[in-house]
């Protein structure tokens, strides 16, 4: 995994996991709160057949404020800078979550360099009927508390070890958080370490990103005209024990675009940490069918 810097109005971190010459380049699209290791237990599998790279967007992982605002819709132009600026020629875009929003909106808004689009978890509009885990629906609800939700992440950051911050988020965002492998908890402590060295006031980049993405899910209609727009391929791929993001909310995304390829995995959140196997084994059959 190599490291580096592209300067697309201000500095964005970037790694390149590597694959054959020739191959065709694959992006990598972390969530809220996510950075390129959310990918290191993926990338191996997909490297045999593709050229894969990973972005830390604005706010998170080594990509700070300078990079620009941290909101969806920020971040979306900036993937395509990259895409176009670093990468050079159409690639497959994989997103998780928050990540599958900015995915999404970067591939409508620039097809050409778009080979095919996979989402994986993304963040969709709720379904009718469906209903937020309760745990989930307070957390976010606190975000949009103006003072509090600063001063409330402020804190925790300050007071909570960051093993312990990260356990935390990987027991609600995982089915089952023991499949993930100590080392990926041990490099996402060095990480947050890092980060809150370099960025005292992550809260602020934290909060701009998720409040965007909940007042675009709370009023969908311009992402629905997007998702709906898409003229390539596209993989919905959807843990069924996610509490993010709902089952049933994925499967009524599927419903209303039937030519989307949709499967459903035996993973939470973030299937490329919990069931990278898994997710790689329908992601590399339609990867190889895209022209």
């Amino acid at each position: 995994m190599k490291s580096a810097y592209a300067d697309l109005g201000g500095p964005v971190h970037h790694v390149d996991f590597g694959g054959p010459a020739g191959a065709p380049p694959v992006v990598l699209v972390h969530g809220l709160g996510g950075s390129h290791l959310n990918w290191t237990r993926l990338a191996p599998l997909l490297t045999p057949y593709a050229r894969v790279s990973a972005l830390d967007l604005a706010g998170f992982g080594r990509t700070g404020a300078a990079a620009g605002p941290t909101t969806v819709t920020a971040n979306a132009e900036l993937l395509r800078r990259y895409l176009t600026e670093v990468v050079g020629e159409p690639a497959v875009l994989v997103g998780n979550s928050m990540g599958g929003m900015i995915s999404t909106l970067t591939a409508a808004a620039a097809p050409d360099a778009v080979r095919g689009l996979a989402l994986v978890d993304p963040s969709v509009p709720l379904a009718p009927k469906v209903k937020i885990d309760p745990e989930i629906r307070r957390l976010f609800l606190v975000n949009l508390i103006p003072g509090v939700a600063g001063w409330a992440m402020r804190r925790r950051l300050a007071t909570v070890p960051a093993r312990r911050r990260i356990e935390e988020t990987l027991a609600l965002t995982c089915a089952d958080a023991s499949r993930v492998p100590e080392q990926i908890i041990v490099d996402a402590v060095a990480l947050d370490e890092e980060m809150t060295a370099a960025n005292p006031r992550r809260d602020l980049a934290y909060l701009g990103a998720s409040r965007s993405l909940l007042r675009l899910l709370a009023r969908p209609d311009a992402y629905w005209r997007a998702m709906e727009s898409l003229p390539m391929p596209v993989l919905l791929a959807h843990g069924v024990h996610d509490r993010h993001v709902p089952i049933g909310s994925a499967r009524a995304v599927a419903a209303r675009l039937p030519h989307w390829t949709y499967v459903e995995l035996d993973s939470g959140h973030v299937p490329q940490l919990e069931h990278p196997q898994e997710l790689s084994d329908h992601l590399l059959p339609w990867l190889h069918t895209l022209k």
